[in-house]
């Protein structure tokens, strides 16, 4: 195989400028608009490879290893003690083989923020999603309509370059993808102009998807080849769904049961008394008993969240807190002085911790 510093016309000590311009002036002279003969093209194709690899820094310093001076020299796409120890070995007897332009996609990640009454029961939704879909021109083959791939001339379909290097250890067959083809072993004349000879595009699609009952915050939910499409109509990739449940104004969550907090007058407190109050999936009775107290917790069963795994429901559970009244009128003032004198007093005094209010609010939750 031609030498590419000699296909070029420029020494091996060529700076990238001067690559540039070598091929820029061959490429003038060269390219079948201006010169339609069978030996330009030829040179065409040889000058296009050897200024795709010359181009390269990685791809010229692979190439300047393994030539005429052994390790040092110019001309050979050594790659290092790997194509030794692969051709030694039986990697080096491999047919590697072209590499496939369809490749599969990749995997996105969606954030969903849903409301605390939609994991109750479980919800559906419509997600717009902005991802790679197949291309409707092509169908994903990469082409103009009515035109195909063609094997590479440089590589002759295989995707690889082969080369004999002279090492330390002797005469090497090394192999490098080709840079005409890009490893793939056939080429496009005419890309598909819709989506530039990928086979995909950027659209918009809506995407039904069910969110399960129990899901919270921080959970992802798989959606198997919901994700983008691949390269040249490659299989899809999955879509991952991150939950975020957004802050109620008056429900919390706790696992698998909701909470919360009751504001009780204080009579009612005294007398006690029944409300009927609106949950998350309809209304629900409470009975409030006499002499109920501050930081005492109500659990109405199976009122809270479907369980994400499992059957059934979690509790509703129900914090009180008994409300003082603050203004009071005279006759309100001394119904209460009343009320206080027909008791026997009792002075303030500090309670033990674990029965102290401060406690009892901190596991009001808690099961008891």
């Amino acid at each position: 195989m031609a030498d590419h510093y000699e296909v070029l016309g420029i020494a091996r000590d060529a700076s990238a400028d001067d690559i540039k311009k070598a091929y820029r002036r061959l490429a003038r002279e060269l390219h079948p608009d201006v010169n339609p003969s069978g030996e330009a093209a030829e040179r065409f194709k040889l000058v296009t490879h050897a200024y795709d690899v010359l181009s390269d820094p990685n791809q010229r310093q692979q190439y300047d290893l393994g030539g005429a001076g052994g390790f040092g020299g110019g001309g050979g796409g050594f790659n290092g003690f790997g194509d030794i120890f692969e051709t030694f070995f039986g990697g080096g007897q491999q047919q590697r083989g072209p590499r496939s332009r369809r490749e599969r996609g990749q995997d996105a990640l969606l954030r969903v923020e849903v409301e605390l009454e939609e994991i109750v029961f479980g919800t559906t939704r419509q997600l717009e999603v902005d991802t790679a879909v197949l291309c409707e021109t092509c169908e994903g083959s990469c082409c103009s309509p009515g035109t195909s791939p063609q094997t590479c001339d440089i590589c002759r379909g295989s995707g690889q370059i082969q080369r004999t290097v002279r090492s330390l250890l002797g005469n090497v067959m090394t192999s490098s993808p080709c840079g005409s083809c890009r490893g793939f072993g056939t080429v496009i004349p005419s890309p598909c102009p819709t989506c530039a000879g990928q086979g995909r595009v950027r659209a918009r699609r809506t995407i039904p998807v069910d969110i399960p009952a129990g899901v919270d915050t921080g959970l992802r939910i798989q959606l198997p080849g919901q994700g983008e499409v691949g390269p040249a109509g490659g299989p899809n990739g999955d879509l991952y769904l991150e939950i975020k449940v957004k802050t109620h104004e008056t429900f919390s969550r706790s696992g698998d049961d909701l909470l919360a907090t009751l504001e009780l007058q204080m009579t009612d407190a005294i007398l006690g008394t029944t409300a009927t109050l609106r949950s998350l999936d309809g209304d629900v009775r409470v009975e409030i008993k006499p002499g109920t107290q501050s930081a005492e917790v109500l659990t109405i069963k199976e009122r809270g969240i479907t369980r994400l795994r499992g059957a059934g429901r979690g509790d509703l559970k129900i914090g009180i807190q008994v409300v003082t009244p603050v203004r009071l009128n005279s006759k309100e003032t001394k119904l209460i002085q009343e009320f206080a004198g027909s008791r026997r007093p009792v002075p303030p005094e500090f309670s033990t911790f674990q029965q102290g209010i401060f406690s009892k609010l901190r596991d009001r939750f808690l099961n008891l």
